[in-house]
């Protein structure tokens, strides 16, 4: 067992080292499976003999660049400039650029082989957990499995000039991060953001602060009162008014 903090970087350089000494070559992995333009089950073995086969397993925005698709290469070669498929949009497209990444730098090459992993550029209605493959043998890959949020948080902007801004910059990182979400309350008009615990938000709102200039405040989300009338009574006169305007919805016996 090897215990690390990604966010403070202890143990994860021994965890690494580990896992290069201890786990198996990707190139001794069992075939992947998958299934045809049929359904039928098929597969690829780690081969770059095979047609080619890979899966979207991050998306991650580049000021200089735009988006980068981060694959994993199961089979067959990926060159720049071929045109790929993705089965679960039912779309082509073409690779522009492929770029091996080592943190901030980033090192261009021209094609990449069975068990790789890259990101490319260009690719403009991919997200994560799709497959791209060869058009003329199509396999669509198991998707993978996100867990479902366990906290959620209201947001708001720190000025009222940056609620667009805040607005563009979390549905960017929602589309980076399949286990993170957000929605409005229609009650109480909250923007709400979930997450897979506070740190995880708390990362969210740096990030906005960092790469989008967006400084926001984060508390907990309101609870929308309810009081309704359940039964009759006698001898009592009054008048129920409900609230008009605002983001609440209460209302008054007078």
């Amino acid at each position: 067992m090897l215990c690390g903090s990604a966010f403070k970087n202890k143990g994860v350089q021994r965890m690494l080292d580990a896992v290069i000494e201890l786990m198996p070559s990707p190139l001794d992995v069992p075939a992947i499976d998958g299934v045809d333009e049929k359904g039928q089950h098929a597969e690829r073995h780690p081969s770059d003999e095979e047609p080619f086969s890979a899966l979207a397993f991050k998306l991650m925005s580049d000021p200089y660049v735009g988006q980068l698709t981060f694959i994993r290469v199961y089979s067959g070669v990926l060159r720049k400039g071929d045109a790929v498929y993705n089965p679960v949009k039912g779309k082509k497209e073409r690779i522009g650029r492929i770029v091996l990444m080592h943190a901030n730098d980033r090192h261009e090459v021209d094609e990449l082989r069975a068990v790789d992993i890259a990101a490319c550029v260009g690719l403009k209605d991919v997200t994560t957990g799709d497959t791209l493959t060869d058009p003329n043998a199509i396999i669509t890959l198991e998707r993978m499995e996100f867990p479902d949020p366990v906290i959620s948080l209201a947001i708001e902007p720190k000025t009222k000039g940056d609620q667009e801004k805040m607005g563009i910059a979390l549905q960017r990182l929602a589309a980076e991060d399949p286990s993170f979400r957000l929605h409005t309350d229609e009650e109480s008009g909250q923007t709400i953001i979930s997450g897979m615990g506070e740190l995880h938000l708390e990362i969210i709102v740096d990030r906005m602060k960092r790469e989008f200039g967006v400084e926001a405040n984060i508390g907990r989300p309101q609870v929308t009162y309810r009081e309704t009338l359940r039964k009759a009574v006698k001898d009592i006169e009054g008048k129920f008014v409900r609230q008009s305007g605002g983001k609440g919805s209460t209302g008054m016996w007078s």
